[in-house]
């Protein structure tokens, strides 16, 4: 049973360990229900549910499982003295910044609902967010071999990552995701090696047009993402 459905939550600013929390509880939920589709009968069967988690974090710095702790520039002393918290996670992917001003998403999808394809995955995803700049006037593309979204991806010299991608999956459940500088304080990269790439820089739409508003940036994440994967986004109403 496919289900396109998409449930959209805005966690505003959060600390990382409770979105990773929440991210988990999400996450087990889709890959239990599909364990239990497995011994159940067709008619029988529950849809999986998706997700869509948009959040800003207090400072924090995370490695993916293949990362290189020697890409992180501070000791836990410097880190401590400058209030910034670090996480070895399990997502793909090296070492970036979470912060506030940056936008970080995380579609928790069964990609059996939309196409079981990895790179076709990470693909749609760049294009939704390419989407959204192209609504500022910037035009994000892809560097060869890399993940992500570049300003100027197209000069080598000059090419600069807005928006950072890194997953993690299993049973074609994702999560974890992307995180979009919008008026980031891109000081915060200089005390690592971004994705554990030396030679090139990190922007953000503000650095790159202006001020522009969170809110408006997020509405049209929500949108472009939806448009991307062909889903539709519920808000959910608590009481």
């Amino acid at each position: 049973m496919i289900n396109k459905k998409v449930e959209y939550r805005d966690l505003g600013q959060i600390q990382y360990q409770e979105a990773w929390d929440l991210q988990v509880s999400l996450f087990e939920e889709i890959k239990e229900i599909k364990l239990r589709n497995r011994e159940t009968p067709e008619n029988d069967q529950k849809i999986t549910p998706n997700y869509l988690l948009l959040c800003e974090h207090n400072p924090v710095y995370t490695i993916g499982k293949s990362g290189f702790q020697e890409n992180l520039l501070l000791n836990n002393d410097q880190l401590k003295k400058q209030g910034i918290e670090f996480y070895r996670i399990n997502r793909g992917g090296d070492i970036t910044f979470h912060g506030p001003g940056q936008i970080t998403g995380y579609p928790i999808f069964d990609l059996a609902n939309f196409k079981t394809d990895i790179i076709v995955y990470l693909r749609t995803l760049e294009e939704a967010i390419m989407m959204v700049l192209e609504e500022f006037g910037i035009s994000g593309g892809r560097v060869e071999g890399l993940t992500g979204v570049w300003v100027d991806w197209d000069k080598p010299e000059s090419a600069r990552k807005i928006c950072a991608m890194g997953i993690h999956m299993s049973r074609w459940a994702t999560m974890h995701g992307f995180g979009l500088n919008v008026s980031t304080d891109l000081s915060y990269f200089g005390h690592i090696i971004p994705c554990g790439i030396a030679d090139k820089t990190v922007t953000s739409i503000e650095k790159e047009v202006g001020p522009v508003k969170m809110e408006d940036v997020k509405k049209l994440c929500v949108e472009k993402i939806s448009r991307a994967f062909g889903a539709e986004i519920i808000i959910p109403v608590h009481p």
